[in-house]
């Protein structure tokens, strides 16, 4: 019988594509859904992901970058202390309130003092050397590309940060964070930006551990003990999923996403049910032929099933390959987007469980399959 479910697939095409697209619209949604979500939420780590270095030290219990407080300079020292350190690279994060255009207002900015040396640890996936040489002119700040609009000025354009005149001296990619626009400036540059009490402290402490060496083991060392702890210490992955899981879960915004999530699948399963039970409706004298002919219902339920797992498999070859066109053109935008193999195989489990249930509702229209209808 499975090879009379793909004769009729082919010979009725028309009758299943509705159907098929639907499949592969409800799959386009979810996994382009799925690709804005953790390309959005994943802007949250930049900081953290194009980044070198193996640990992190931060204020106690900070939940992601923009969260962070100074910290004493003994975090710095005792890491150094360690014989598995190499090298311990302050990162200061501050807050600035950028005045550019007077038609742009001003913008809220998370300005990011790094180390400048080529061989830096901070944003070293995402910053060039030429790039971090820029930063050595004196209140010289980099912006990612995708901001210059928000910002209104292009490079070599000047804006006031925090009361402090400042220049844009350069442009990279990868450096959007979520919930305001990132600037790139030197450690010195960011002293001189920061009006707070800091007493030229830091927020962060980036670690380079020796080859070899075991990050989880440094951690545990580094690690304060007591309730009078004055920093924390992360391994680089744990810190990240921390940042992303506070923007996802603890603001609220991963509950609206599962929400949508759920109301893509009931709308899919609905309209691909209706289109796929129409189909079999059309059939339904050849399905009433077959059951004269001696073909039980359970035998025609399993053409139907096969039929809506043929629709299901087509569907998501086609959503995949609209995803892709269309993860292509946001990465062309600077959209924040991102996929993996595992999102992937989740929605392709979605896609096809909508297939298959609008194939167990399409099996009701088999009630009407009676040798009786053939007489008529």
């Amino acid at each position: 019988m499975v090879p009379l479910a793909r004769k009729t697939l082919v010979h009725e095409w028309r009758r299943f594509l509705p159907s098929a697209l639907a499949v592969a619209f409800s799959g386009l949604l979810l996994l382009v859904q799925a690709a804005l979500v953790f390309g959005i939420f994943n802007s949250s780590a930049v900081y953290i992901r194009k980044s070198g270095g193996e640990l992190w030290l931060g204020y106690p219990g900070t939940q992601s970058i923009e969260l962070g407080r100074p910290i004493p300079q003994q975090a710095e020292i005792a890491a150094l202390m360690d014989p598995a350190v190499e090298r311990v690279e302050p990162f200061n994060w501050i807050d600035g309130d950028w005045r550019g255009p007077a038609d742009k207002g001003g913008v809220s900015v998370f300005v990011s003092g790094i180390d400048t040396r080529s061989d830096a640890l901070m944003f070293a996936d995402a910053l060039t050397p030429a790039l971090r040489a820029l930063l050595d002119e004196p209140d010289g700040v980099i912006v990612d590309r995708a901001d210059l609009p928000k910002l209104g000025l292009d490079v070599g354009g000047q804006a006031v940060v925090n009361g402090h005149r400042v220049r844009i001296v350069g442009v990279g990619s990868g450096l959007r964070a979520l919930g305001g626009v990132n600037i790139v400036t030197s450690l010195a540059t960011s002293r001189r930006l920061d009006n707070g009490d800091s007493d030229g402290r830091v927020a962060y402490y980036v670690v380079k551990l020796r080859d070899g060496s075991d990050a989880a083991a440094v951690r545990q060392r580094l690690q304060p003990r007591g309730q009078a702890r004055r920093f924390e210490v992360w391994t680089r992955d744990a810190f990240a999923r921390r940042a992303v899981a506070y923007w996802m879960f603890e603001t609220g915004a991963g509950l609206g996403v599962v929400l949508l999530a759920i109301v893509v699948f009931v709308v899919g399963a609905l309209i691909t049910s209706q289109t796929l039970m129409g189909a079999v409706a059309g059939s339904i004298r050849e399905y009433a032929t077959l059951h004269a002919l001696g073909v039980g219902f359970a035998r025609l339920r399993r053409v139907v099933l096969e039929q809506a797992a043929w629709v299901g498999a087509f569907g998501l070859v086609v959503g995949g390959v609209a995803t892709a066109l269309v993860v292509l053109l946001a990465h062309r935008r600077d959209v924040p987007v991102q996929l993996d193999l595992v999102t992937v195989a989740i929605c392709a489990t979605l896609v096809m469980g909508i297939a298959l249930l609008s194939g167990l509702a399409a099996v009701r229209a088999l009630r009407h399959a009676d040798p009786a209808l053939l007489l008529r």
